[in-house]
């Protein structure tokens, strides 16, 4: 009897020791919070705008092709190319006479963003038959929590397989697909397999599969991080994983807490649905010029019209008004040169923003080259709450609300070229641009409220 209950005694000691090493797992990657583990899909549409393309020209598909900017308008780039060009050392970002020295045959095909847009809407129609929360991370990205479909489709791996093959038979172009329990490691992992690969991250391989990669791998460690990092002797994401957070805090400031939280499997942070809009950190618009700007009277022009299309973005979204400006300015070197400040009081008409947005280029760029792109943004939304300042004139809030909204009609009737400031006349090019057409929307993503 006395052994075995000794026997018995044993067995209980083990599985407590398995279940607390199970619970350690958990807790070390940031899990055991009473929650059951996610289940994170990262699709990734392969070469997308290549793939596009090579739909509607079937017969390029052996041969190099790359997707280029205007080069009439000086976004003569390569944005995109096929496995072949690829093969060749063509690099998304070259210009396109380095490209062709690289790749003698390859074929330039001008971008079609509309048809690239309307693409990506139906790939997320096909995502949308698995769950409602679905986060867009660009025009070909997008995160997919399929946690609450595994019961209904199957597990991670099934449902990204469906997926695939939807999006291989319906559209035409393929997706590599990560899985993971969180939205970093889900992204990691469809980069493993490409193109039409699909790579699962779990709590028992993650450190094989994710620490022994180079730290530039990780999201949001670019050149720079990676580069700061590097000179503290730390080279692979394990190593940012098990470096002492006050220490990458003391190196990288908030950044370090974030980027050792990644590392460690421990982002908490949910995959949005399409109704929570809210969650976009700002909104702004840019635009490589057609030709140099020489004084600040050319670039006043540019200010105000991206002002304007941002101004107008701001009202449609209900986000209230815009607390913090920046501008971006790239020179005709590519130098680059970023500020942003907050206004006295925030900002949600055009002119406000633009005439901030001036201030801040008077403050930052040197005029040591001609401006060749800017770049004009707004974030910290008030989402209805403004607070003013003593000297507000509410008077004349009002007059401008008026007028946003007579100009706003008109636009909405005769297209957003019908009324343009008399600043923007002087360019003759410039007053007939739609520049509403183009622009950049961030969502909040890894840094907004668990």
């Amino acid at each position: 009897m006395y052994q075995v209950l000794c026997r018995f005694d044993s067995i209980v000691k083990f599985l407590v020791k398995k279940n607390i090493y199970i619970m350690r797992q958990m807790a070390n990657a940031g899990l055991w919070k009473g929650k059951k583990l996610r289940t994170i899909l990262h699709s990734d549409l392969d070469n997308f705008y290549a793939s596009v393309e090579l739909l509607r020209y079937p017969d390029l598909r052996d041969k190099p092709i790359a997707v280029c900017g205007d080069i009439e308008e000086r976004h003569g780039v390569v944005l995109a190319k096929n496995l072949i060009a690829k093969k060749a050392g063509v690099a998304t970002g070259d210009v396109i006479w380095q490209a062709k020295k690289k790749c003698p045959d390859l074929i330039e095909l001008p971008a079609k963003f509309s048809d690239y847009l309307r693409v990506s809407k139906a790939v997320r129609k096909i995502y949308e038959r698995y769950t409602d929360r679905i986060e867009a991370f660009g025009i070909d990205e997008c995160w997919l929590d399929v946690t609450d479909s595994v019961s209904m489709f199957g597990g991670g791996e099934k449902i990204a397989r469906a997926i695939q093959q939807s999006i291989k038979e319906e559209i035409g172009i393929t997706a590599s697909i990560g899985i993971s329990w969180n939205k970093i490691f889900a992204k990691l992992g469809s980069d493993v397999n490409k193109p039409d690969g699909i790579f699962q991250i779990t709590l028992e391989n993650y450190k094989n599969a994710v620490w022994n990669l180079p730290c530039d791998k990780l999201l949001y460690v670019g050149k720079v991080t990676a580069e700061k990092l590097r000179r503290q002797g730390i080279n692979t994401i394990g190593e940012i994983a098990q470096s002492k957070k006050e220490k990458l805090v003391a190196l990288l400031g908030k950044w370090g807490e974030y980027l050792h939280t990644f590392a460690n499997g421990n982002d908490l942070t949910t995959v949005l649905r399409k109704e929570e809009e809210r969650n976009i950190k700002s909104i702004g618009n840019s635009l490589t010029n057609y030709r140099d700007l020489e004084d600040e009277d050319d670039v006043k022009i540019l200010i105000y019209l991206l002002s304007d299309s941002v101004a107008s973005r701001l009202q449609d979204a209900k986000f209230g008004c815009a607390a913090c400006i920046k501008i971006n300015i790239i020179d005709s070197q590519l130098n680059r040169y970023s500020k942003q400040g907050k206004p006295l009081n925030a900002v949600y008409f055009g002119t406000d923003i633009a005439e901030f947005a001036l201030q801040l280029f008077r403050k930052v760029y040197p005029w040591n080259f001609p401006v060749r792109g800017v770049g004009v943004s707004v974030s910290e939304f008030t989402f209805g709450t403004e607070q003013m300042d003593i000297f507000f004139d509410k008077n004349k809030r009002e007059r401008d609300e008026r007028l946003e909204k007579a100009l706003k009609n008109l636009r909405k009737k005769y297209g957003n070229t019908i009324v343009q400031r008399a600043t923007i006349l002087k360019d003759e090019r410039l007053c007939k641009m739609d520049i509403r057409e183009e622009h950049v929307i961030r969502p909040e993503n890894f840094f907004g409220k668990q």
